[in-house]
């Protein structure tokens, strides 16, 4: 509110307001994809429910927003929308740095992901009186804690929650990774997603189990150095690193690959090495990319995917 009533914000504030409040972010993405329309359902992050709706759209949201006072608990709910909150910016705070690291295109949307990640767990809190404290019990990991919940309720938090997403109207493309957080088996976002819940328990002080914790380092793609790296570094970044992705990108995937590795300072051979493809394939990637962004160099090239939040 403080945003709106400054004056008229930027699309990317608004956004970033959007990003770190859990229950905003729910209500922006599930009526973005309810808009009837090509998008309806395939609004998957923060930066295009804000630019479905408009910023004072998102105004009016907020001004008829029911809120939670931490010193102001009901009998039902108590602590848990704070310990949400927490853990989810944390865990979001910890996807980002990952996405950093590993050069992730889908940022964005990984900012609302990892956000929303534990939504389940406010559905079985409402659901059992017991939940959490009696269900976990003694268990000390996040996995000893899922057991649990699939042992006492026959159901758990993460399966709840892409239940809830569909229900929701969001992306499947949202509630798949939701919904998969938790299992060994995990791929791509849900895989980073994982082992950001990790971090940002570690990062708490809870109980981690260390080989869980490689483990699913190992899924999301890093190397161990990288994910030492990043678990040093986490406790001193803040929020997201690089803008939201406003405008929409002319660039095709491959294309943002090389890009980035340029702005990473490698030379046209090594990304060539990297990726698979010849040093003339390369500079022929790097030739599109300049005329798509109106630019004559790399260094004007990097420096507008980057204020637009490309790269």
């Amino acid at each position: 509110m403080v945003m709106f009533q400054s004056g008229d914000p930027s699309i990317a504030d608004v956004v970033a307001a959007v990003e770190a409040d859990v229950a905003l972010a729910v209500t922006v993405l599930r009526l973005a994809n309810h808009i009837e329309g090509p998008t309806r359902g395939r609004v998957e992050s923060a930066g295009e429910a804000v630019q479905a709706l408009s910023p004072r759209a998102v105004h009016a949201i907020v001004s008829h927003a029911r809120t939670f006072d931490y010193f102001e608990r009901t009998a039902v709910w108590q602590r848990a929308p704070e310990r949400l909150r927490l853990h989810a910016l944390a865990t979001q705070r910890a996807a980002d740095r990952v996405g950093r690291e590993l050069g992730y295109p889908e940022r964005d949307r990984l900012m609302v992901t990892s956000l929303l990640h534990d939504i389940g767990k406010l559905v079985l809190v409402h659901a059992y009186p017991g939940y959490p404290a009696q269900t976990h019990g003694d268990a000390r990991t996040p996995e000893e804690r899922l057991a649990r919940e699939r042992c006492e309720l026959g159901v758990d938090h993460a399966a709840v929650g892409g239940v809830l997403a569909r229900r929701w109207g969001l992306p499947k493309s949202v509630a798949t990774v939701i919904e998969r957080h938790h299992a060994h088996d995990a791929e791509g976002e849900a895989a980073l997603v994982r082992l950001a819940d990790m971090l940002a328990h570690h990062a708490f002080g809870d109980d981690v189990s260390r080989s869980e914790l490689i483990e699913a380092g190992q899924s999301a793609g890093l190397r161990p150095a990288q994910l030492r790296a990043v678990m040093y570094d986490l406790p001193l970044s803040g929020a997201r690193t690089r803008p939201a992705r406003i405008e929409p990108c002319p660039l095709s995937g491959r294309e943002l690959e090389v890009l980035g590795r340029l702005a990473g300072g490698s030379v046209y051979k090594q990304i060539a090495g990297e990726l698979g493809l010849s040093t003339s394939t390369v500079r022929t990637h790097l030739h599109n990319v300049y005329g798509k962004l109106g630019v004559i160099d790399r260094a004007q090239a990097v420096l507008v995917a980057t204020e637009r939040g490309w790269i």
